[in-house]
């Protein structure tokens, strides 16, 4: 009986007021020390893991703009992107982080495996320092928001802002925040 390879499947962005949906599937070739949910870790810590991760699995990472997030809907775009990944991958054990599986077959899941399944972890450091490293850009880009340090979140900094500004090419209009409410929507 052939033995599949195993694919954790993790994503990050997903609310966020601000840039891109990042999903990440990895399938690791070795064991790696340190690995954890994403969240948990050191800005620094998730860097170095990140090059470990790609020079030491078979991987892919599909990325959604809020443009498109705002066209197709969150949910269309996780499941999109669910299966980019399994179509890319290929054949394999699919485990993605969470309790659904937005109607795409061939997948498992499970609540915090990003904690607890040295895959899914792996897949959480891909997707966190890929949407990292991208609201890092549009920082550059958009230095009035502050980016660099609430990457799109809805931090009170990041609200301010807003309110101040408006909102900018990377926002998510169709994510409507209770403490904006008859000031820009």
């Amino acid at each position: 009986m052939k033995t599949l390879p195993f694919c954790g499947i993790d994503e990050a962005g997903r609310g966020p007021l601000a840039g891109s949906l990042c999903i990440a599937g990895v399938i690791l070739h070795r064991p790696i020390a340190g690995l954890a949910d994403s969240k948990k870790l050191s800005e620094k810590k998730r860097e170095g893991l990140f090059e470990e991760i790609v020079q030491s699995s078979t991987y892919h990472i599909v990325t959604f703009s809020a443009t498109t997030i705002d066209e197709l809907g969150l949910s269309k775009c996780l499941a999109q992107g669910l299966r980019e990944i399994i179509a890319t991958i290929g054949e394999a054990d699919y485990l993605y982080d969470g309790n659904s599986t937005f109607g795409v077959s061939g997948l498992k899941t499970l609540v915090k495996a990003d904690a607890t399944v040295p895959e899914v972890s792996a897949a959480s450091i891909l997707a966190k320092v890929t949407r990292d490293r991208e609201m890092h850009e549009y920082a550059k880009s958009y230095p009035q928001y502050g980016f660099e340090g609430h990457k799109g979140y809805g931090s009170k900094n990041h609200i301010e802002a807003i309110r101040q500004f408006g909102q900018c090419d990377i926002h998510r209009k169709s994510f409507k925040l209770k403490a904006l409410q008859g000031t820009l929507f």
